[in-house]
């Protein structure tokens, strides 16, 4: 009795008190579990491996993460090393760090959403305000390079070398033009590839000379031709310019011409001390325009410019071409268009079509209705791309079978790639044919939604069909498919694998600026600005795309304000 009353709790006990008191019981029994001390188990081979080797691995990233942000810097692309440096530090102040623990299962979603979609948006859109195209791919230093690096050959002065071993060195000998024989030769020479010109002093041979041993083979020269060219042979004598140069540079440097000839150059351009370039050839002076991207001409070369050019900023140039520009304007709009249509007429003969076949295999007194839905679900199990190509050779004007069964029945043959009007129909068929099983599947669902009580209702009221439909069916499922419709149309306004594969945007505009087709839509017509038959100006094809882009954000815009509509 009294060990009894001595553990049991007061009245007043917490259930803390409780729990302490049960476990002490329980820990005083013999056998009991919790009568024996709490160890941790012991570390197996793989974890204490994993151990051992996570500080060093993550070191190797470090570095791995440091020389690829040195090698971008080196490359002269801050930018770049500046965001990677920023991308890798923050990842491993988010997982080495206690701190950073709540945001380890975020990061990866942040940093995929900042790489791939945030990066690739900003940077189309500075593009967009800038003129680069396939005339202006390089910066304005790398122009200026290639310009002062233009020169012509001096056929006249050119010599035939050799170059022949000589220890562990190597040393080259030119050869008399007129006679062929050995007539200067140079210090030995290691021939160790590098970035920047040798300076190599000849000198005429003479005895000592006599025997250099053999000739390197051809397959030896090309080994070596990346030294070779960094060497600028220098003849002893008159420096200057000579007839052999046109007047201008040093006759007496010879430069790599290839595996067998050394020869001075002509320049085509000189650098003045106020960074223009003057022409040796009529002394006309070019100087950089930041508006054009090029070398524009002054004086008598007025009007005129050096190819290539080079890439600047030109502001909302490229915009106010969509806008101002008649040449552009016109086809643009058109285009702009027949884009909206396009999208809205499929969205709504397809919802037309997918919603009544949705109705009528709704019909439960209908025989075999799952194997109509199954051959009507068939365009949509099957990849667009080969219906695409199917149905291109079907609409063939010559051998198609569309045409040889309208050829039989009426006697004619439609040219579908030819005429504007039949070439759009064709693409509004097509894509229809490729998206109503989407809605029927879409209103399927949503049909078994709707209480049967409703229709028993409007059969006792007298309703027929259409009154149904109208008045039951439709208001019912239309809320909850404007979002889904939205998103088919904002879809088919990117349709870009419809256009490229059945008609190409063609038949083209005429007269016109950039080519345009007229069955092109917006992203078909920025994909022929950027990559194919109009310069490539992806400065233009930047700023097409961020339009796209505003139309389609906006409509995922109004998409979730209809999807927040439908759920109240």
């Amino acid at each position: 009795m009294n060990a009894t009353t001595a553990s049991t709790p007061a009245p007043g006990a917490s259930s803390g008190s409780l729990a302490g008191a049960l476990a002490g019981s329980l820990a005083a029994l013999p056998g009991s579990p919790l009568s024996e001390p709490y160890t941790r188990q012991a570390p197996g081979v793989l974890d204490r491996i994993a151990k051992a080797l996570y500080w060093p691995t993550m070191a190797v990233i470090a570095l791995a993460a440091l020389y690829l942000v040195f090698m971008l810097y080196a490359a002269g692309l801050t930018s770049w090393a500046l965001g990677v440096l920023l991308l890798f530090g923050t990842g491993f102040a988010v997982y080495l760090s206690k701190a950073g623990f709540a945001y380890r299962y975020l990061f990866p979603g942040v940093a995929g959403m900042l790489l791939f979609i945030a990066f690739p948006l900003a940077y189309t859109t500075q593009i967009g305000f800038t003129n680069y195209s396939s005339a202006h791919l390089l910066s304005q230093e790398r122009v200026r390079e290639f310009l002062l690096d233009q020169h012509d050959t001096a056929l006249e002065a050119v010599r035939d070398y050799s170059v022949h071993g000589a220890g562990g060195d190597f040393r080259v000998v030119l050869r008399d033009p007129a006679s062929g024989t050995a007539q200067f030769v140079s210090p030995p020479l290691a021939l160790r590839q590098g970035t920047k010109p040798v300076d190599v002093a000849m000198q005429a041979t003479g005895p000592a000379d006599a025997t250099l041993g053999t000739a390197l083979t051809l397959k030896e020269l090309v080994e070596h031709r990346q030294a070779l060219a960094q060497l600028r042979l220098r003849l002893p004598g008159e420096r200057g310019g000579t007839a052999a140069t046109g007047g201008t540079g040093d006759a007496s440097t010879l430069r790599y011409l290839g595996l067998r000839e050394f020869g001075p150059i002509r320049p085509h351009f000189e650098e003045q001390s106020d960074g223009a370039l003057k022409r040796v050839a009529d002394g006309a002076l070019f100087r950089p325009d930041a508006s054009t991207g090029y070398y524009e001409g002054l004086g008598a070369a007025a009007g005129t410019h050096l190819a290539p050019g080079y890439k600047v900023m030109v502001g909302a140039q490229n915009y106010q071409r969509m806008l101002f520009d008649a040449e552009f304007r016109g086809p643009f709009l058109s285009i702009f268009g027949w884009t909206v249509m396009f999208s809205l007429l499929t969205v709504l003969f397809a919802t037309a079509i997918g919603m009544m076949l949705a109705v009528l295999l709704n019909w439960e007194d209908l025989r075999y209705r799952t194997t109509y839905r199954t051959l009507l679900f068939l365009p949509y199990a099957v990849p667009g791309f080969i219906s695409i190509l199917v149905f291109k050779g079907l609409f063939n004007q010559n051998f198609g079978e569309i045409n040889a069964i309208l050829d039989a029945l009426f006697g004619v043959r439609p040219a579908w790639f030819a005429d504007p009007s039949l070439a759009r129909t064709m693409l509004l068929i097509v894509n229809v044919w490729l998206g109503y099983p989407y809605v029927m599947i879409l209103c399927t669902g949503l049909l078994k939604a709707i209480p049967s009580d409703l229709y028993e209702a409007s059969a006792l009221a007298g309703a027929g069909p259409l009154t149904n439909f109208f008045k039951i069916t439709a208001p019912l499922i239309i809320k909850p498919l404007s979002p889904l419709l939205v998103s088919a149309f904002a879809f088919n306004f990117n349709n870009f694998v419809l256009i490229a594969l059945l008609t190409d945007g063609r038949p083209d505009y005429l007269s016109t600026k950039i080519p345009a087709g007229q069955t092109d839509i917006l992203v078909s017509y920025t994909y022929r600005i950027a990559f194919r038959d109009s310069g490539t100006d992806f400065g233009l094809a930047a700023a097409i795309s961020t339009l796209i882009f505003v139309l389609v954000a906006g409509m995922s815009l109004l998409n979730l304000r209809l999807m927040r509509n439908a759920n109240r």
